[in-house]
């Protein structure tokens, strides 16, 4: 069946690299307990040098079901609440609207809360931790909006949830990762590096040669390689790096439940599990989407930037799961979603 899977990906991700588009692409396919790896392009147009399973890319919003993970994690514990208000944590928080507002509508894109650094046009300015918390404190409803009643994506609300996080456990969010989630699942090639002067990642010089040079959907450079977009300048608040393989070993778990801590196992699972229903479709989980197709379930996250693409998805039923990094804008990740992977269930359900 392994083998029948892999034709399948590398017949629908095969197209989509060729010589007249920029960069490459790292996938990963996570089945029965078995991964697949492919690899297609250049990390760097400019050196040749080639995409590989241990390439590292900026993974966008890919890093929101890790915070979602923390979340989760820390309800399973004892440790927070989803009905906590987020004021709790971050008394600062005094505005009418968001002190109204729960950890869990944050995770789940329901607080209804939507700042001007998510959508365009886009600001010229960085603000700082004091000026964030002012906007959120600031915010008013735009169009009737109720905390928990809507589905408004906000990268500004999961830096929000970063904050609480942060206060919440007294450490910073690449500690919280690395102890909570990274280490116990052994993976060493995922971080959240601070942004440094030149809006490059702070790496050691081995892990830099492993990083993409990121390009626009023209094939343009942004950027150097490292690159990192932020509005917010404050620590944290950066992209997550990481490698197909390293996230191959996520979302395995993520499929298949394979975790040494049971917490963590079970954290991974409630991540997933729709809690607002967002049309006949679509409905919304801990960071992760929901999508309802015709005889199967995918749970997946589409993240991008200017620079970069990523996809993880997931069918849940099957125990499936793929992961694509491109270091490049706007790849049709949608293949994935509507054709791979109801493709593979379709296959496993056969057999």
């Amino acid at each position: 069946m392994i083998a029948e899977m892999r034709d399948i990906v590398a017949s629908e991700l095969a197209p989509t690299v060729t010589p007249d588009q920029p960069g490459g692409v790292a996938a990963a396919l996570c089945a029965g307990g078995v991964v697949e790896f492919f690899n297609y392009g250049f990390a760097d147009d400019t050196t040749r040098r080639p995409v590989t399973s241990d390439t590292l890319f900026n993974l966008g919003s890919l890093r929101k079901p890790f915070e979602a993970t923390l979340v989760a994690l820390g309800t399973l514990r004892g440790e927070l609440r989803l009905d906590d208000r987020l004021s709790k944590y971050l008394p600062e928080l005094t505005g009418d609207y968001v002190h109204r507002v729960t950890v869990g509508q944050l995770a789940t894109h329901t607080s209804g809360m939507l700042l001007s650094t998510d959508h365009p046009p886009w600001p010229d300015n960085s603000y700082t931790r004091a000026q964030f918390i002012d906007m959120f404190n600031a915010w008013k409803p735009q169009a009737g909006e109720v905390p928990g009643k809507q589905r408004v994506y906000s990268h500004a609300c999961y830096v929000l949830l970063q904050l609480v996080l942060e206060r919440c456990y007294g450490a910073p969010i690449a500690t919280l990762f690395e102890q909570r989630i990274l280490r116990p699942l052994g993976m060493n090639a995922t971080c959240v590096p601070e942004r440094g002067e030149d809006d490059r990642a702070v790496m050691d010089a081995a892990w830099m040669q492993r990083v993409v040079q990121g390009y626009s959907y023209q094939g343009e450079a942004i950027g150097q390689p490292g690159n990192q977009q932020s509005y917010f300048d404050f620590p944290g608040t950066g992209q997550m790096f990481s490698s197909a393989r390293d996230l191959a070993t996520f979302v395995s778990a993520c499929a298949d439940g394979r975790s040494i801590d049971p917490h963590l196992r079970d954290a991974l699972r409630i991540t997933q599990r729709e809690a607002f229903r967002i049309d006949d479709r679509f409905g919304e989980a801990m960071a992760w989407e929901n999508v309802h197709l015709p005889g199967v379930t995918i749970v997946d996250k589409p993240g991008g930037l200017n620079n970069a693409s990523g996809y993880l998805g997931l069918v849940p039923a099957r125990q499936i799961g793929i992961v694509l990094l491109a270091n490049r804008s706007e790849y049709p990740h949608e293949i994935v979603r509507y054709r791979i992977l109801p493709a593979l269930s379709r296959l496993a359900a056969s057999l």
